[in-house]
């Protein structure tokens, strides 16, 4: 039911905020608007309101209703196009305004939802943004981090100059900086860092971090490697670099009511020393074992106070991303401070929020348009399409974390759909404005045949979109 009403709630809020877009510069314009409709198909409620902009006695005002498919919405104008206009109304239809006009009304839509997240951003970054510190994990050898001289446990300040709060900051500097290389250029000297002296080399960026003692360190990391195909995935572990987290000592600190470890006679505060013979150092060492051996014996040497006991489990089989896994119900003891320590909040004065806030609305709009062109190019895989499905999980999923997380999903649904809505697909805002560019470079309107073929070529895509964002959801659901 969350996820439900999350879902709901964000598609109604985008639409409203999309189609009002629409509707006030129309209305600006001296457009009259027959229809302003959330949803699409049967009208289940519906308030009419005169306009004072028209001749009452000529005009039976906008009409707003809500339908029955809550997945979108439209505002309907007095267009000769689609009906037959009176003779007094012709000044007030759509199809007679001047062409700029017409392009304002249609680019207004888009606008609406970039000026929604950049108020949502706006407001988040004055309240406070949650976020985890950028410090560093265990560092692989032979990776490029390890190659730049990275280690274990310092945080990372800045990249390239650019102050870097938060590991989601850092993942989404470095996603920005991937997606800008150019895979078939050759390495050469294209700028010089500051600071440590050394010059970048193309493909390389500048770290500056602070060692866990406080050390100022310098690194140049080599991300020439990552190709388009990574960034389907964590391309950060690709580098390296993985997100520091406490180590959680193999002590058991829940065990689930009759579960295979209750029966078993494991208790909270038990040391597991070993399994199977091997020593077990953190709890993940354990996760690993008790996974691998679904519906077989484990043999576990368990420390409880001063004694040292021989427990035997056999764990359940339990399905999981279509393969079977060994579960026995037991969670770990977790020091509640060392993880509280992780976090941190990211909050600028009134002025600064604002340039952030900017800047976050135009840069998560131009990797999504970087992303859209690599799937096109075949580079980037079009399993990163969603669909609805997807989309009202995350709701869920965001509504439960709390409003800060909300908010955030939308401001960030906000941008994609002003930045779908902007393609040059026809059907679509930017397809409009494809024509009425055209119209303006040869001095006349595109014939109605072109505006026909353009619709059947716009349904066709935008259909096969749709086909490929859905199967991406359920592929999604059934593999978990």
């Amino acid at each position: 039911m969350i996820t439900l009403l999350a879902f709901v709630g964000a598609i109604a809020l985008l639409v409203v905020f999309h189609e009002f877009g629409h509707y006030w510069v129309a209305r600006r314009c001296g457009v009259k608007v027959l229809r302003f409709s959330l949803g699409f198909g049967n009208v289940i409620y519906s308030k009419r309101f005169a306009n004072s902009t028209f001749d009452k006695a000529q005009d039976r005002g906008t009409e707003w209703v809500i339908s029955a498919i809550p997945l979108g919405g439209y505002v309907k104008m007095l267009d000769e196009r689609e009906e037959e206009v009176a003779p007094e109304d012709l000044p007030y239809a759509f199809n007679r305004k001047p062409v700029l006009q017409r392009m304002a009304i249609v680019v207004a839509g888009p606008l609406a939802n970039f000026l929604l997240a950049i108020v949502l951003y706006w407001g988040l970054f004055i309240h406070g943004v949650p976020g985890l510190k950028p410090t560093l994990g265990d560092v692989p050898q032979g990776t490029p981090a390890a190659i730049a001289q990275m280690q274990s446990g310092e945080t990372i300040l800045s990249i390239n100059g650019e102050t870097i709060p938060s590991w989601q900051e850092l993942h989404w500097m470095l996603l920005k900086l991937a997606l800008r290389q150019d895979p078939g250029q050759a390495a050469s000297p294209f700028a010089t860092s500051g600071g440590s002296g050394q010059a970048l080399q193309q493909g390389e960026v500048k770290i500056e971090a602070q060692s866990a003692s406080g050390t100022p360190l310098f690194h140049l990391l080599d991300i020439s490697g990552l190709e388009a195909k990574d960034l389907d995935g964590d391309f950060l572990d690709k580098l390296g670099l993985h997100l520091y987290q406490p180590v959680v000592l193999p002590v058991i600190g829940s065990v689930a009511a009759d579960s295979v470890a209750q029966r078993a006679g494991l208790q909270e505060g038990d040391h597991i020393l070993r399994a199977n013979g091997a020593t077990m150092q953190r709890w993940m060492d354990v996760v690993e074992v008790i996974r691998a051996h679904p519906g077989q014996t484990v043999q576990l040497d368990v420390q409880r106070g001063a004694l040292t006991l021989h427990i035997t489990v056999v764990p359940q089989a339990v399905a999981e991303s279509g393969k079977t896994v060994g579960k026995i119900g037991a969670g770990p003891k977790v020091d509640e401070a060392a993880w509280q320590a992780m976090f941190t909040e990211v909050s600028y004065g009134p002025l600064e929020a604002l340039t952030q806030s900017l800047r976050k609305t135009w840069e998560t709009s131009a990797i999504s348009l970087q992303m859209l062109g690599k799937m096109v190019m075949g580079e980037v895989s079009m399993k990163n399409l969603s669909g609805p499905i997807t989309i009202a999980d995350y709701a869920g999923q965001s509504a439960k974390m709390g409003v800060v997380a909300y908010l955030s999903f939308l401001a960030l649904i906000s941008i994609s759909l002003g930045v779908l809505n902007l393609l040059p697909i026809p059907l679509l805002d930017g397809g409009h404005l494809l024509y009425y560019v055209a119209e303006l470079v040869k001095g006349s309107p595109a014939s109605e045949r072109a505006w026909e073929i353009g619709q059947k070529i716009g349904i066709a895509l935008l259909g096969t979109l749709m086909v490929f964002a859905i199967y991406n959801d359920i592929n999604r659901f059934v593999s978990g």
